[in-house]
């Protein structure tokens, strides 16, 4: 996993003289000899059971009852997450067309470049589609927007309504509607945002899962830390703790005044005694993602981050009890942000400079969001984050974040909360 402030440190000119590792060397650099409370750690793999055929078929019945619903005719989906979540196809392919057209009625079609073919057939053949996909393939020299275009008249819907992915290329929309000219092109969120939004138990069990293992890496960490690590080494060891559990995941770690940094600096930093620690990261579990924010220090925290940390601790147990079906997504921030601002860390963003939380599930940041002004109602099964902070530039930030479920009946974290800074796991295991 490329963590926020790896991704940074990779278009800099500094991070390419000298601190980011390609991933596997810094695996194998930490292989060579971990602490104990890293190396005792054991894989959990065998708890991911992965998604079946069968529950991506009922995924795609849903989205065309969807689709009727919102007068669509068709979804287009091309790589990333959507196409993963419908079909189980993981493909990446650049600037050439692969995309899958799913009908409201009827069967779907993929158009695919022609030396992609077998590749493209071996993954199809595991999805709802099987040995006997439309597939519908176009050469180098050739226009693949005119095979869709045709494969949408074959349907009868050619002066249909498509939905489009929200992350489809612009190339390829602009194309699209260029070869089809005949079918109107509208944004397709309403059905995959409608589907994705509410998570099965099969998908809330992998996203507990994906949590457990990041939380169980963070106090890994937390108890190999020591004075005179650099955030590199830390975040090095992130990433071995989640090898050692059965998973890719690595985080985000800053130190004392760059913790304010809600989403990390690219400045080189050194763990210090008494300094504010935030890791900020997680990993995917069968394709589901953790996002988890630990904040703490090695030996004693003054007073004023134990203040700060029981506000932030405060914010985020308001934010959990407000959580319900039938709340507005901006409701559950002003719950939070109410706490915060109270306590005099107001008014609205100045040191609370971000909303509360976001989606989760395959990807990292999807629907809904829990930000003032959203009107959207909460509903039973949504996952999203659940994460206050306050960051005092110039001295620490600290943010505690847990991944949380709405249920029935109100709101749970698929993680304990953080005790203190001091504190943040609890009792080390004998």
């Amino acid at each position: 996993m490329l963590s926020r402030r790896r991704f940074l440190q990779a278009g800099s000119l500094a991070a390419a003289a000298g601190t980011a590792l390609p991933s596997l060397a810094r695996a194998a650099e930490c292989d060579k000899a971990l602490p104990p409370a890293i190396a005792l750690l054991r894989s959990l793999r065998g708890e991911a059971l992965p998604i079946s055929v069968e529950e991506r078929r009922d995924r795609q019945e849903k989205a065309r009852k969807l689709m009727r619903e919102n007068n669509l005719s068709a979804i287009l989906l091309t790589e990333g997450t959507s196409l993963t979540y419908f079909t189980g196809i993981r493909w990446w392919g650049g600037e050439r067309l692969f995309a899958i057209v799913l009908p409201a009625k009827g069967e779907s079609f993929y158009v695919c470049p022609a030396f992609e073919e077998d590749r493209a057939r071996e993954q199809i053949a595991k999805s709802p589609d099987g040995n006997n996909a439309d597939v519908r393939i176009w050469q180098e020299n050739e226009n693949p927007y005119d095979r869709v275009a045709q494969g949408l008249s074959d349907r009868g819907i050619s002066s249909g309504i498509v939905g489009v992915e929200e992350t489809v290329k612009f190339v390829f929309s602009d194309n699209l509607r260029k070869a089809a000219a005949s079918a109107t092109f509208a944004s397709a969120t309403p059905v995959t945002a409608g589907c994705r939004m509410i998570k099965s138990p099969h998908e809330i069990e992998l996203m507990r899962l994906a949590a457990k293992v990041t939380l169980a890496a963070y106090e890994a960490v937390y108890r190999a830390l020591k004075e005179g690590m650099t955030q590199q080494d830390a975040e090095n060891l992130v990433e071995a703790a989640h090898h050692q559990l059965g998973f890719e995941g690595g985080a985000d770690v800053q130190v004392g005044e760059f913790s304010a940094f809600p989403h990390g600096s690219v400045t080189p930093q050194g763990i210090r005694e008494g300094t504010i620690v935030l890791i900020d990261g997680g990993c995917k579990v069968e394709g589901y993602a953790s996002d988890i924010t630990r904040s703490f220090v090695l030996g004693k925290a003054n007073d004023k981050m134990n203040q700060v940390f029981d506000i932030v601790h405060q914010a985020q147990s308001a934010a959990l009890a407000a959580a319900k079906p039938g709340a507005d997504c901006g409701s559950v921030d002003t719950a939070a942000r109410k706490v915060i601002t109270d306590a005099g860390y107001g008014p609205d963003y100045k040191y609370f400079a971000h909303r509360l939380g976001h989606g989760m599930g395959m990807d990292g940041h999807e629907w809904p969001y829990l930000v003032r002004g959203n009107t959207q109602k909460i509903e039973a099964h949504m996952t999203t984050s659940n994460e206050p902070g306050i960051y005092i530039r110039g001295e620490f930030g600290i943010r505690l974040e847990d991944d949380m479920h709405v249920t029935e009946n109100g709101a749970e974290l698929f993680t304990p909360q953080s005790l203190s800074l001091e504190n943040p796991f609890g009792k080390a295991v004998p």
